[in-house]
């Protein structure tokens, strides 16, 4: 034997390891664990959301590498290749539906072409006034009384000629409810 002692001797090799660096009694071996959901986690997850650098008309920008994926795929199939562009309209709509699936989508814009003058479709919605016959796209709209009180509130010292006043209450929908100004002449 050499200057080494007889408790230095010890074997080493497969499920022996140096007894400098064994774990001590007690002690874990990874002491924070494995990080909560990290099973749920996708691998091609963090791989698609790191960030890369591209070039589009002479100018660098940063895109997420999944982002950079589709632009190319929809380039190729800009530019003739029929399978790269079935594979990038397919993966846009599976994108699309997952992030509908999942509840992703802050707000929903809801289009709808109104006609200059044509106030018909916000009244309704806003229970500022009430369609008299439903099922007539010609039907007249009656304001509602709680609108007829704070137009006239807002008029404060004028006062409307007894041809407006007639107007305002045939353009009210149950005019009695109404608690009209004692200046009111026409009441219904």
């Amino acid at each position: 034997m050499s200057d080494r002692d007889a408790s230095d001797e010890y074997e080493v090799g497969y499920g022996k390891a140096p007894v400098a660096t064994r774990f001590r009694k007690g002690q874990s071996g990874n002491p924070n664990g494995r990080p909560r959901g990290s099973k749920k986690q996708r691998p091609y997850d963090g791989v698609l959301g790191q960030m890369v650098t591209v070039r589009e008309d002479g100018r660098e920008r940063k895109v997420t590498a999944a982002e950079a994926f589709l632009l190319h795929m929809t380039k190729k199939g800009l530019e003739g290749d029929g399978p790269a562009a079935r594979e990038a309209m397919a993966a846009i709509e599976a994108a699309r539906a997952s992030r509908v699936a999942s509840g992703d989508e802050k707000m929903r814009l809801v289009w709808r072409p109104v006609a200059p003058g044509a106030v018909d479709s916000v009244l309704e919605p806003l229970k500022m006034a009430a369609k008299l016959d439903r099922y007539r796209a010609t039907a007249r709209m009656a304001l509602e009384p709680w609108l007829v009180e704070a137009a006239l509130a807002r008029l404060g010292d004028r006062k409307l000629d007894r041809h407006a006043q007639e107007v305002v209450v045939k353009a009210t929908r149950t005019p009695l409810k109404v608690k009209w100004p004692e200046w009111w002449e026409v009441l219904p």
